[in-house]
Formats: C-alpha cells, sequence, structure tokens
C-alpha cells in the first residue's frame, strides 16, 4: 500500500512528510519526501506550549496547548497535500496516512504521554485514513511509549549483515541494537541535537551550531562534564525514554559559547558510549540517523568515545532526514494491518503490542 508518515520532532524545526510503498512487513519501498519548516512564531508558539504542558500533571485541556495543537493539524494537513503534488498521486491512491503529532510532554513514569495534532482533523481535510496517537496505548500497558521506529529500522536492516545498530539522533538520541538473531533492544541515549541547540540559540541566536563549528573550535570542560554523566537516567537498564526537558544546558552556564559548545557535544557523545553497556552484544556497524549526522564534530567525538565509525545511513542509499517519518507510514501500514510496534525489548511492554488509533473521513457536510 501508498502510506504517507508525518513526524515533527522535539527540534521543533518543522514537519517531515514521507511516502512510501509498504506491506508493513519486509517490503519498503521509499518514493518522495518533503520537509517544511515552521516560522519562527511557529516555533516560539510550540515551545510555549510544550512548557506550559510540563507544568501539568496530567495531559488537559488548555487553551495555549489547544491553540498549538490546531496549528501542528493545519501545517501537517498542508505538509500531506504538498508531498502528493510533488509525489504526483492524488488522496485516493494513498492508504493511510501515519500522524505522530508533537509531543508536548513525555511522563511515562507517571503513566502518560502527550503528543498534540487532531487525528480526525487531519483525516476529515485530506480524506485519508489516518493513523494517530501512537504511544499512548504502550504507556497505558506499562511501556515507555518511546522509541518506536526499531520495527522500521529492522525492516531496513533486514538485508545487512548484524549485529548492528541504528543510532537516531534528533532532539533526543535514542539507538536501536538488532541481534544477530534479530532480537531487538532499544532505548533513548540522552540529549542528541536538543541541548546543542538551546545553547547556540541562547549564546548566539543561532538555530544549530551549524557543522559543529562552534563546538569545534572550543574545549570540552571535563568536569561539567562529569557532572552532567552523574545523572540517574544513564543508571536505568533498558527499556528506557526521556522527555527532551529533562535535561537543561544549566551545567554549562558560565563557560564560553564555544566551550559550552564543545562539552554539551561531548556528553551526547558521551550519553551515546554510556548506552552502549546495555546492548546485548557489540555492534559490527553503527548506522546515524537524524540531523544530527549533519555534525562532524559530533560523528567525531561519538567515534572516539565509542570506538567504532558512525556510519550516515544516506550511505546506504536511505534518506537520512526521512526515516523518521518513513517509519510512522510503516507504523501506519501495520496499525491497519493488526501487527505490532512496540515491543519488550524497545518499550518495555510485556508482549507485543498494537498501536495508534484509526480515524476514517468523515463525509462532508451537506
Amino acid at each position: 500500500m501508498l502510506a504517507i508518515g508525518l513526524m515533527s520532532g522535539t527540534s521543533l524545526d518543522g514537519v517531515d512528510a514521507a511516502l512510501i510503498d509498504t506491506d508493513g512487513e519486509r517490503q519498503v519501498r521509499a518514493i518522495a519526501f518533503r520537509g517544511e519548516s515552521y516560522s519562527d512564531a511557529a516555533r516560539k508558539q510550540l515551545a510555549e506550549a510544550t512548557a506550559r504542558a510540563l507544568s501539568f500533571d496530567r495531559p488537559r485541556a488548555n487553551p495555549e496547548v489547544m491553540a498549538a495543537a490546531d496549528l501542528i493539524t493545519r501545517t501537517h494537513v498542508l505538509a500531506v497535500q504538498k508531498l502528493m503534488r510533488d509525489a504526483g498521486v492524488v488522496a485516493s491512491d494513498v492508504c493511510v496516512v501515519g500522524f505522530h503529532g508533537q509531543t508536548v510532554a513525555h511522563r511515562p513514569d507517571r503513566g502518560w504521554t502527550w503528543q498534540i495534532g487532531d487525528g480526525q482533523a487531519l483525516a476529515d481535510a485530506t480524506g485519508i485514513t489516518t493513523v494517530a496517537d501512537f504511544r499512548s496505548a504502550d504507556v497505558a500497558a506499562g511501556g515507555q511509549g518511546a522509541p518506536l521506529l526499531p520495527v522500521y529500522h529492522a525492516a531496513l536492516t533486514a538485508a545487512l549483515e548484524r549485529p548492528l545498530a541504528v543510532l537516531n539522533l534528533g532532539g533526543v538520541a535514542n539507538i536501536t541494537a538488532i541481534a544477530r538473531d534479530g532480537t531487538l533492544v532499544a532505548f533513548d541515549t540522552g540529549p542528541a541535537n536538543g541541548l546543542i541547540d538551546s545553547w547556540v540559540e541562547a549564546e548566539s541566536g543561532a538555530r544549530y551550531d551549524a557543522g559543529g563549528a562552534l563546538a569545534a573550535s572550543g574545549r570540552v570542560d571535563e568536569a561539567v562534564l562529569t557532572a552532567m554523566l552523574d545523572h540517574p537516567f544513564f543508571a536505568l537498564p533498558a527499556p528506557k525514554s526521556l522527555d527532551r526537558n529533562d535535561f537543561t544546558i544549566q551545567p554549562a552556564r558560565g563557560l564560553s559559547a564555544a566551550d559550552g559548545a564543545a562539552t554539551l557535544t561531548a556528553f551526547t557523545a558521551a550519553t551515546v558510549a554510556e548506552a552502549f553497556a546495555w546492548l546485548p552484544e557489540r555492534p559490527a556497524r553503527l548506522l546515524v540517523a537524524g540531523g544530527g549526522r549533519h555534525n562532524p564534530t559530533l560523528l567525531a567525538m561519538i567515534a572516539d568515545r565509542c570506538g567504532i565509525r558512525p556510519e550516515p545511513v544516506d550511505g546506504l542509499g536511505w534518506n537520512g532526514d526521512a526515516i523518521e517519518a518513513e517509519g510512522f507510514a510503516y507504523m501506519a501500514a501495520r496499525t491497519l494491518a493488526g501487527l505490532p510496534i512496540s515491543f519488550p525489548g524497545t518499550t518495555g511492554v510485556d508482549q507485543p503490542m498494537p498501536g495508534g488509533t484509526v480515524f476514517t473521513p468523515r463525509a462532508p457536510a451537506a
């Protein structure tokens, strides 16, 4: 089936939309991809809504968050329409849309996770069956609700020699380890680009450390790095997951712009190295997706600390910017087929679980 996947990550940089052909199992063929950047005003609105959501003890109706949810839905509808136009397909060609929405708070330790965006409204506006709310069922069953991409990573790498690992460097980093026998172990490793981006924006107003140049010009403050690594999260066994806001740039305050960038970049690399201790076997290859793969300073630090060369997935013919969006298209297809999307080794649930809520387009009012 043709399936569209949509992803808006915690970096708040924009909407990724991908079109794939898949059976929800071994067959995956990427067809088209489109990225839509958020305006500065939209980023500000989403950041403020996230801060508000994090102040609650559970998801609740709130005007600020609901306005952000409407923004998310509208921008995702436009992304679907533009992607279909680019690919030369119409709504009747597409079987399903996987709509992740925007995570404004992720609190599996408290039994909830919150992704905003209206699946029914998106289905109605596009005329395509939509799967949304991918994480809630897993969390309700005692799982972490993240990461969800491992099942897609397994499909993508089915023809590659194992063991291997796929590292996603988004706002938060997560790793999928695929053992020789195909067993999946996955978890969040720590901040990826999130803290680096926040630091660079606070220090210079730039959105991110382009090419890792600022970090490359600075020196790592080992005392700050050691203090940041002394966080209880890193002692927890996998599976485990994070909210982007579980860590802050506060420990780096007082450092120069360059030294702070270097230290926070080293922190991301060190947390990946810490994660290797929780893998069932050492991977022979480390494939890297997400925006962080464009940061050569970060990749060099990961190589140094992990003793393995990170390989951007583009070298395999994949689009490293599209993997998460493609993954939600793939999971939407699995949801329609009644197949599981989360597993004991990836989120900590007791048994493989389906996920997602299906929304069927409603007929327009007469």
